[in-house]
């Protein structure tokens, strides 16, 4: 028998999400290759944060991951059980584990419920019957994300909370139903910047606390370090490098990771007027990826008849560190 307490909490196996396009007027069919072949694994309790460019892939990963998406190759294990295998009563469970927080609090809470009613909401449709205790688990809730005196915050609706306030509330719903499991999509690029660490460092806690596998979908590399344990580097679809924070943001190995790092502001003054080497382009079509290395057309380091004619495969440069790079072909390859 697998031992769970050691088993990853998700195992993703050649994971692939690809949706088809429909000729329409002058838009031709094609596919879109969102996720095209991501495996990894989630341990128990640990903060992973998933980094790239928009649009290259990170918010359709984490939608598979809720279960809106479904694979169209390769599974998603939670728990030991397919998530591409299940659905009705086995899916309701599953949204139970996970927990939501979105991108836009202002989107995300509807304008005509009260927080009482929004955080009521997911334990009524999951069978907390009691209105007692459901109005008791809500004060919990906002008591946990220092949304205090609870009983006040309860009354109102969302217009009539600070951007901050409303993104206490989305994170109070999704842990409302004590899930093992939190998926944080740019959980504070809505924010203004004196909230955005107040935030990060709440759902820090309540994962520490919890013991809670944390997700964070984010384009910023400049605050990863406080709050992640690994970062999986996202391009085209595909991850490109993986590693450990302190590894992969003091000694990054793929071009594209270097280019992220390149592109953060420096806060030293001195280099205001400095001008940083940054690849040029754009990311590619996922409806027509380039051949091989997906980065080489804007890779200042592409070797021609390499890597524009062959994808390279994981390998591993140092140890529990992974770059899909030809640069490292005389590394082994990543197990």
């Amino acid at each position: 028998m697998k031992d769970t307490a050691t088993a990853p909490l998700m195992h993703v196996a050649g994971l692939r999400v690809h949706f088809t396009l429909r000729k329409w007027g002058f838009l031709r069919a094609g596919t879109v290759r969102a996720v095209d072949g991501v495996s990894f694994d989630l341990a128990r309790g640990e903060a992973v944060a998933i980094v790239g460019e928009s649009g290259c892939g990170k918010s359709t990963l984490a939608r598979t991951m809720l279960g809106l998406n479904r694979p169209s190759d390769g599974d998603i294990l939670f728990n030991g059980a397919s998530l591409g295998a299940s659905s009705g009563a086995d899916m309701q469970r599953y949204r139970a584990e996970i927990g939501f927080v979105q991108q836009d609090p202002y989107g995300a809470l509807p304008p005509f419920m009260t927080v009482e009613q929004l955080l009521a909401e997911p334990l009524r449709i999951h069978g907390v019957r009691d209105a007692a205790e459901r109005r008791r688990r809500a004060e919990a809730a906002l008591e946990e994300v220092r949304l205090t005196p609870a009983g006040d915050i309860l009354g109102k609706f969302p217009h009539m909370l600070s951007g901050g306030q409303q993104q206490r509330v989305v994170i109070a719903r999704a842990l409302i139903l004590e899930p093992a499991f939190i998926i944080a999509d740019e959980p504070v690029s809505m924010l203004d910047a004196s909230v955005r660490v107040e935030i990060l460092r709440l759902l820090k806690r309540i994962q520490a606390e919890r013991g809670l596998t944390l997700v964070f979908i984010t384009h910023d590399l400049s605050t990863v370090r406080h709050y992640a344990d690994r970062i999986f580097v996202m391009y085209a679809g595909r991850f490109v490098e993986t590693a450990h924070v302190e590894e992969l943001l003091d000694a990054p190995q793929h071009p594209y990771t270097r280019a992220l790092l390149a592109a953060l502001a420096d806060p030293d003054a001195a280099n205001a007027d400095t001008l940083r080497e940054v690849p040029a382009g754009e990311p590619p079509s996922l409806v027509n990826p380039p051949t091989g290395c997906r980065f080489h057309p804007r890779c200042p380091q592409a070797m021609a008849g390499l890597c524009d004619a062959e994808d390279p495969p994981e390998f591993a440069p140092r140890p529990g560190h992974m770059s899909a790079c030809w640069l490292h072909r005389d590394a082994p390859e990543a197990g």
